[in-house]
């Protein structure tokens, strides 16, 4: 398990290297840098004015030697200064990332129990009303993506016209303190959409257990239904869908970029598109590795954790 893991971190950093020279690259293309002269100047510079200005500031030295000298800098704990808020990088990914990570944490809360007692009450009867009824539940929240099911929430609950008075608060508000008027509609947008997609691979999961012959074996010896679900049942039904919830963590850091901004909650996701909008090069590549990090680190947490879940998993 050492070696492995040892060697899955080599591959995440070789990765993570890979992926933040692709995104520097795109950020400093030429189009990229030019706008970003104007956008620090004036947006009626001439070209000369234009590339007097990337000399100036070293944008025209050699690609390599410029993302050499980011990479130390950023190893170093300097991530350089936002041209978008005029203030470092990292301060600024620290702050929006401990919001997100609030709204992470009760979509999470919401999420995931709802998700499992929908998986599993339809995996118990396979083919029944029950099941496909929860089935087609499942889909549907999955088929509606969040700029969809989101617009539809506000007009619904918060909209002046038919919209619940308890459930009219602005997210803009929840970075000061959360309350459920400012917080249920941006938890509730992110919840249904992976709460579907949960839900469905608990269910695979669970009608494949309840067809084995362990669980035939112990109807035979006439062990009551609750305790063949409870006992024997659910724990090994749990083992595949522990993978698919923590692959939540990634979606969920690209998922709040279109719920944050459609409920102008000011996040690490509104981060990154103001970051991208204003062309703010600094910001953006910190936000990247952040986004890399994240998702690298929860694909290694979900295979050990599979393989401890699972003992009939060997790492080789």
């Amino acid at each position: 398990m050492l070696l492995f893991t040892i060697k899955r971190m080599g591959v995440m950093a070789l990765t993570a290297l890979c992926l933040t020279f692709i995104v520097f690259f795109l950020t400093n293309l030429e189009p990229n840098l030019e706008i970003l002269a104007k956008e620090q100047n004036n947006m009626r510079m001439s070209d000369a004015q234009v590339e007097s200005w990337l000399e100036r500031e070293g944008y025209k030295r050699p690609l390599l030697t410029r993302y050499g000298e980011w990479l130390g800098s950023f190893v170093s704990g300097d991530w350089g200064a936002s041209t978008r808020f005029s203030k470092d990088v990292l301060p600024i990914i620290s702050e929006r990332l401990y919001y997100t990570a609030k709204l992470m944490f009760w979509v999470m809360i919401v999420m995931v129990p709802a998700a499992l007692i929908i998986g599993v009450l339809s995996g118990m009867r396979e083919g029944s009303v029950t099941d496909r009824t929860l089935s087609t539940v499942a889909i549907t929240t999955t088929a509606t993506p969040e700029y969809v099911s989101g617009v539809i929430f506000t007009v619904i609950f918060a909209s002046s016209a038919v919209g619940l008075k308890w459930m009219k608060g602005s997210a803009t508000s929840a970075t000061d303190a959360i309350t459920f008027a400012n917080f249920a509609l941006p938890v509730m947008t992110m919840a249904i959409y992976g709460m579907g997609y949960v839900a469905r691979m608990t269910r695979a999961s669970m009608a494949e257990v309840m067809t084995a012959q362990y669980i035939r074996t112990a109807r035979l010896k006439g062990v009551s239904f609750p305790n063949i679900v409870l006992k024997h049942a659910l724990r090994n039904a749990l083992i595949a869908p522990f993978t698919v919830i923590m692959l939540q963590f990634p979606w969920l850091l690209t998922g709040v970029v279109i719920v944050e901004r459609l409920f102008n909650y000011k996040g690490f996701g509104w981060t990154m598109v103001e970051a991208a909008s204003n062309n703010d090069i600094e910001l953006l590549m910190g936000c990247s590795v952040v986004a890399v990090v994240v998702v690298l680190v929860t694909q290694l947490i979900s295979d050990i954790g599979y393989v401890f879940l699972n003992p009939r998993i060997r790492i080789q």
